[in-house]
């Protein structure tokens, strides 16, 4: 276990994102909207005395002080617990990670505990942060176990995806606004590894309740979907790759599944890979097990 005397809080969510408060051995430090707490963080989901860590006899807990929204430890609601380097706790829109002063970046911040005098005016700002520093499966793991309700916009590269979710529940998905089903979308972004995230308040528009999964159920398929479909990606073509229906076409169509027929008729319509798995109504490992299957059976060819 990590020496007591090396351990840091990093924020990588909130308004303090990115600062560490060291801990000293025998520290207690209350977490809440009162101005005599030892972290003040002022927020509408943080109670006056929220929790308090405590660094005693080699050991770091966290305790939950009957506050109104609850604390989470990696995505679990907690009454007490001991915590160990790498462990998130959740406080209202506030992510604190424990880490050894040993990997603490002599490039952030130190900083003593937060002590606002007075409110932040204007809104509150939304919770935000680095995937490398929480990855999307452990922050919707987070933000469903506490039952938020909002929008979590990932920005990755040229693409911003947003999940949406309902006391905890993901209701909607999709990447840059596009026609892509939002099951797929939501599993789409679960695959990224890189960017930033906000989750912000929801957006007054009206969404059709297409997915209604818990995040559990959620990452449990989307996961699933994933190592699989990174199991087949070397054996499929570029995504850029045109789709051509042989003439004349040899193989009977009637041995073809459902799916393999969307798949086929979409190829035979749009002829790029990207478009086909954009458009099809199946997931994109179906989709792409389909492709792999017309290809090497001569139902398709590429370009």
């Amino acid at each position: 276990m990590t020496s007591p005397s090396r351990l840091v809080l990093r924020f990588i969510s909130g308004k303090y994102q990115g600062g560490e408060i060291p801990l000293q051995d025998a520290q207690e430090l209350v977490v809440g909207r009162a101005s005599d707490a030892g972290i003040v963080l002022v927020e509408e989901m943080v109670s006056r005395r929220h929790a308090r860590f405590l660094l005693a006899s080699a050991e770091l807990t966290i305790e939950d002080l009957g506050s109104t929204n609850g604390t989470f430890v990696n995505g679990e609601k907690i009454q007490k617990v001991a915590l160990k380097e790498g462990d998130r706790v959740l406080i209202g829109t506030s992510i604190l990670k424990v880490v050894s002063g040993d990997t603490a970046s002599a490039s952030r911040r130190k900083m003593e505990p937060p002590r606002p005098s007075v409110a932040p005016r204007g809104p509150a700002r939304s919770m935000s942060g680095a995937i490398e520093e929480i990855p999307l499966p452990d922050l919707l793991q987070l933000l469903g176990s506490s039952k938020k309700s909002g929008v979590l916009v990932i920005t990755s590269d040229d693409d911003v995806g947003k999940i949406f979710l309902h006391r905890g529940i993901v209701t909607y998905a999709e990447i840059n606004e596009d026609d892509v089903p939002p099951l797929k979308a939501a599993i789409r972004i679960l695959a990224w590894t890189r960017g930033t995230f906000d989750f912000d308040p929801p957006e007054d528009r009206t969404l059709p309740v297409t997915i209604n999964l818990s995040v559990q159920e959620l990452l449990m398929e989307g996961l699933r979907q994933i190592d699989e479909l990174n199991a087949l990606r070397h054996k499929l073509p570029d995504l850029d790759t045109r789709l051509i229906v042989p003439h004349p076409l040899s193989p009977p169509l009637r041995e073809l599944s459902p799916t393999e027929i969307e798949v086929f008729q979409l190829a035979f319509n749009h002829g790029h890979l990207a478009i086909v798995l954009n458009k099809s109504q199946a997931t994109d490992l179906d989709t792409t097990q389909a492709v792999i299957k017309l290809i090497n059976a001569g139902y398709l060819r590429k370009g």
